[in-house]
C-alpha cells in the first residue's frame, strides 16, 4: 500500500484505497489488454499493413506500375481482356480490377494452361499486357493472415473477429480508469521514466483513436455475426439457367460493354468478371451514388451472345441489413475515399497496434518496479510472457499456425 505524510510532517498514514468497484474496472481493462495482447498485436498489425497491401505490391511488382503521363483516356476494358486471353499461356481470364489509382496498372486474374492462377498487368488506357503477378503477393497474404489466419474461412474468422469483444471491452472500461480523459488530447509525453512515457504514450493514443477503436469494434462484430450465418441476403443476380439458347458469338465482348455502359452510363466500373465457355454473362461492378458500398452494390449484367443488358442494380435500393454488410468492409479498411481515407487508417491503425503494445509494456514495467529493478525502455517486455499467464500458449498456437500455413497459399495458386 502507498504511503504518504501527514500535513503536519509527522508520522506516515496510508493513503485513502481506491473504490473496490474502480479497483474492478482496472482488473477488467488490464486482463484484456495484456492476456491476449500478443495475438491482438499481430492481428491489428497485419490489419493495419493490409490497408496498404496494395502499394506493397505496387512496390514489389514493377510491372504493377504505369507513366501518368502515358495514361489518357478511359479504361479499355474489351483491349484488355482480348490481350489477357491471348497472353502466351493463359488458358483463361475471369476477372479485371480498375487500377487502384492512377499510378496503377489494371489487374487481370486468370488461370494458366497448367491450372495455376494469377495475375496479368495491364497498361489501363492502352490495353498492353506489361507483365504477370504472382497470385501470393501482399496484399493476398495480408489479407489473408488479418482476416482468417490462413486458416478455413469458417474456423478463422470468427476466431480473429471475436477480438472484437476484446476489443470493446477495452473501449468501455478506458472511460472509468482513465479520469477525465478529455483532458488527455494535448497532455504531452514525460520522459521521467520508462513507465512514465509508456503509459503517456497510451493515453494520448488512446483518447486520439477512441473513435477508430469503437469503429474498428463494431465492424469486426459484424465480421464475427456473418461468420455464424447472419449475413445479409444476396443482391440480384442473373441466373444461367434462365438464359434463352442463343448460340455464341453475337454480340461480342466489345458490344457488350457498350451496352453496358449506354445502360449504365455513371457508373465507375471497378471490377469487371469476364465470361467463360460455360457463362456467357459479362458483369461489371462499380461506384455510383450509393455511399460506402462495395462495387458490388451497382453492377450491369449483360449477354455476350446478344449484347443485351438483362439486369441493372443500385446499391441504393438495398435493404437496411444490405447496406450494414456493403459498408463493414469500407469503413474497416478506410477504402471509401481513396487516400483521404486509406492514410488516416493507415496512421491509426499504427496506433492501435502501438496501444496493444503500450498496454503489455505498462504492465511488464511495473511488474519490474514491484521487483525493484531499474525502470528502463530495454525491460519494456521482459515481464509479458510471464504476465500473459497459460494465455501466452494461446497467442503463439494462433500465430504460428499462421506463418505455418502461409504455404498453403501456394497450394491454392496451383
Amino acid at each position: 500500500m502507498d504511503m504518504v505524510r501527514g500535513m503536519d510532517g509527522g508520522s506516515p498514514v496510508r493513503a485513502k484505497p481506491a473504490p473496490k468497484a474502480a479497483r474492478a474496472w482496472w482488473a477488467v481493462h488490464q486482463w484484456v489488454g495484456l492476456k491476449l495482447s500478443l495475438f491482438m498485436t499481430f492481428v491489428l498489425f497485419t490489419g493495419t499493413l493490409a490497408v496498404m497491401s496494395h502499394e506493397i505490391d505496387w512496390l514489389l511488382q514493377p510491372s504493377l506500375r504505369v507513366t501518368l503521363s502515358s495514361v489518357e483516356g478511359p479504361v479499355a476494358w474489351a483491349s484488355i481482356a482480348r490481350n489477357a486471353a491471348a497472353y502466351p499461356g493463359v488458358a483463361k481470364a475471369s476477372a479485371i480490377d480498375a487500377p487502384t489509382t492512377s499510378a496503377f496498372a489494371a489487374k487481370v486474374t486468370i488461370e494458366r494452361a497448367d491450372g495455376s492462377l494469377g495475375f496479368l498487368h495491364a497498361h489501363p488506357t492502352t490495353g498492353v499486357i506489361q507483365g504477370e503477378g504472382p497470385w501470393v503477393g501482399a496484399q493476398r497474404v495480408l489479407r489473408n493472415m488479418h482476416r482468417h489466419l490462413n486458416l478455413p474461412v469458417r474456423y478463422g474468422v470468427p476466431i480473429v473477429s471475436s477480438l472484437a469483444f476484446l476489443l470493446l471491452i477495452s473501449l468501455v472500461t478506458s472511460f472509468v480508469v482513465y479520469k477525465k480523459w478529455w483532458r488527455g488530447f494535448a497532455k504531452p509525453l514525460r520522459r521521467r521514466d520508462a513507465r512514465t512515457w509508456w503509459g503517456d504514450f497510451h493515453r494520448l493514443a488512446g483518447v486520439w483513436s477512441l473513435w477508430f477503436v469503437a469503429l474498428i469494434s463494431l465492424t469486426s462484430v459484424w465480421y464475427f455475426a456473418e461468420s455464424l450465418g447472419l449475413d445479409a441476403p444476396a443482391a440480384p443476380r442473373v441466373a444461367r439457367e434462365t438464359l434463352p439458347a442463343v448460340p455464341a458469338g453475337i454480340g461480342g465482348l466489345s458490344a457488350s460493354f457498350e451496352a453496358a455502359s449506354a445502360a449504365y452510363p455513371d457508373l465507375q466500373v471497378q471490377r469487371v468478371i469476364l465470361p467463360s465457355d460455360d457463362n456467357p454473362l459479362l458483369q461489371l461492378h462499380g461506384d455510383y451514388e450509393a455511399v460506402l458500398v462495395r462495387p458490388r452494390a451497382n453492377a450491369v449484367w449483360v449477354d455476350t451472345r446478344t449484347a443485351e443488358v438483362l439486369l441493372t442494380t443500385d446499391g441504393r435500393d438495398m435493404n437496411l441489413h444490405q447496406r450494414i454488410g456493403e459498408m463493414a468492409d469500407p469503413l474497416h479498411f478506410g477504402t471509401f475515399g481513396g487516400y483521404w481515407t486509406k492514410v488516416p487508417w493507415f496512421l491509426f491503425g499504427l496506433a492501435m497496434t502501438g496501444l496493444s503494445l503500450s498496454g503489455a509494456a505498462i504492465y511488464s514495467l511495473r511488474i519490474a518496479r514491484e521487483r525493484e529493478r531499474a525502470i528502463r525502455i530495454g525491460r519494456s517486455f521482459s515481464g509479458l510472457w510471464q504476465g500473459m499467464g497459460r494465455w501466452r500458449w494461446v497467442c503463439a498456437a494462433l500465430i504460428a499456425t499462421a506463418l505455418l500455413l502461409l504455404p498453403s497459399l501456394a497450394t491454392q495458386a496451383s
